[in-house]
């Protein structure tokens, strides 16, 4: 396979994506067709490229020595571009009818937003396809400015000041990641992606307690879109935006962008013999710990349904960060683990409170009563999720789970002993505050008005074709995930 696939892949979805803004379409029917194509054909050539894969680098352009803009697939790339493209269009196809509201007297905004909305496509996988710091750092500043405006879409008060509190933190994070890249620069034999880290110990020397120190600068600077606690709090509040953005800020790109590239500051450019047992490992780990716990106990406090699945991501994003920091081949399995099937299951509960919000206008938890009955559907695979999310047997999230609490016993630190506690606790206040919602919906309150929701359907296919898509993964994944697991264990082996 010709390694010009790797940029055709990029560029396809940010050129025709940005055409969707410019292009005179009749009737909105036409632009979410060619916005549909646009996606879908994007998804195609990436898994032609993940199922041929090149073998071989492809140089953009050089600055100066050994740096360039260079795209490469290897066993991360292939995981991540995977999960990108496989949820993107029907992320797509959700948003049609999400943003139906929208058309009409805001045709041109709604165009621009799915312009926005299909080149975030093109730059994240762009970020998946890096193969060195400094092209994956590029692209993780232009996920920040393409996004932003998908947050402020709405123009109230609320989504200017969401997205203004998230460009300070996402561009206050790249300044931190930024100093890694100087020093990688500085100490590395390269800034290429290599299995095991580049750091050159010769240049090292006695520096290797500065090197570490850097390294957890960072990790909180790519923390910031993963959400690390205390650098969260940008993303509750970022669920002002309309929710196929909030899905894309939650599930697909922006947080899993922040964790890919963890994995990769982690194994690939520092490398975990380098870090493991020292500060380096401790500190950000502790954080980690933390943040499982505090995410899900704020979502037991929230009312809002989306900031409350805002908190719960803020928590699982911080399992993968937890399996990344094992740093071992068993946490990397872990990490990859969860990052996709985290994502599958958090889209697809986004995407009921999606539905939800869209179809009734309510917004909060205690309005939920006796809505199971008029959206069996949705709510139907919501608990499913909902129960995912928990760790239930039979369903993906336990998968993932399991493949943490393993890594974490197998490494015999004590600190990731507490870990496993954290998950727990986690578990079970995931129950609490997911359960209640299903509760709510299906058992409401003795004296409960029916006629108070009956006017309530489920949403249409537009909306239920992805999220019965969704659950259906969520299930076969908790039912047979050997593949994916074997093909986690090949790139943690560095054999992809």
């Amino acid at each position: 396979m010709s390694e010009t696939l790797l940029l055709i892949v990029i560029l396809f979805p940010l050129l025709f994506g940005a055409s969707i803004a410019f292009i005179p379409f009749r009737k909105r029917a036409h632009m979410t067709v060619y916005t549909e194509i646009i996606t879908v054909i994007t998804t195609l050539l990436c898994f032609l490229l993940i199922c041929n894969r090149p073998t071989d680098q492809l140089v953009l352009f050089t600055f100066v020595e050994k740096y360039n803009i260079s795209f490469r697939m290897d066993g991360m790339s292939m995981v991540f571009a995977g999960l990108v493209s496989s949820l993107w269009p029907l992320a797509t196809l959700y948003s049609f009818e999400y943003m139906e509201h929208e058309a009409n007297e805001k045709t041109l905004r709604e165009s621009t937003f799915f312009a926005m909305y299909t080149m975030t496509f093109g730059i994240t996988l762009g970020i998946a396809l890096a193969s060195n710091m400094l092209t994956m750092y590029i692209f993780y500043e232009m996920l920040t400015l393409i996004t932003v405006p998908l947050i402020i879409f709405s123009l109230s008060r609320e989504a200017i000041l969401a997205s203004r509190k998230y460009l300070y933190y996402s561009l206050g994070g790249a300044a931190f990641a930024f100093i890694g890249l100087v020093f990688l620069m500085k100490y590395g034999d390269s800034i290429e992606f290599m299995l095991g880290g580049v750091l050159n110990m010769d240049k090292v020397g006695d520096r290797q307690n500065v090197l570490r120190l850097i390294y957890v600068f960072a990790f909180f600077g790519f923390g910031v879109k993963a959400a690390v606690w205390p650098l969260n709090s940008w993303l509750p509040q970022a669920g002002v935006a309309p929710t196929p953005v909030t899905a894309l800020l939650h599930a697909v790109a922006v947080v899993k962008s922040g964790a890919f590239a963890i994995l990769r500051l982690t194994y690939y450019s520092f490398g975990t013999d380098f870090l493991r047992g020292s500060f380096a490992q401790y500190v950000p780990m502790a954080v980690v710990i933390f943040t499982i716990v505090y995410g899900c106990s704020m979502a037991v406090k929230e009312r809002h349904i989306k900031r409350r699945l805002a908190y719960s991501t803020i928590s699982n994003l911080s399992y993968i960060l937890f399996g990344a920091l094992v740093m071992t081949p068993l946490g990397m399995i872990g990490a990859l683990s969860h990052m996709i099937f985290h994502g599958v299951m958090k889209i697809c509960s986004f995407f009921c409170a999606g539905a939800i919000i869209c179809k009734t206008g309510k917004t909060y938890v205690y309005e939920l009563d006796g809505l199971g009955r008029r959206m069996p559907k949705t709510f139907c695979i919501f608990t499913i999720s909902a129960l995912a999310l928990m760790g239930v047997p039979g369903l993906c999230g336990f998968i993932s789970k399991w493949n943490l609490a393993n890594a974490a016993v197998e490494s015999g630190v004590v600190l990731n002993y507490v870990g496993i506690a954290a998950l727990l606790i986690s578990a079970l206040l995931t129950a609490i505050y997911m359960l209640q919602i299903v509760i709510r919906a299906f058992f409401p309150q003795k004296g409960f008005d029916e006629s108070s929701v009956g006017q309530f359907r489920d949403p249409g296919w537009k909306m239920l074709v992805p999220l019965t898509l969704f659950v259906i993964a969520i299930i076969l994944f908790g039912l047979y995930s050997a593949p994916l697991t074997e093909l986690f264990g090949d790139v943690a082996a560095g054999l992809l």
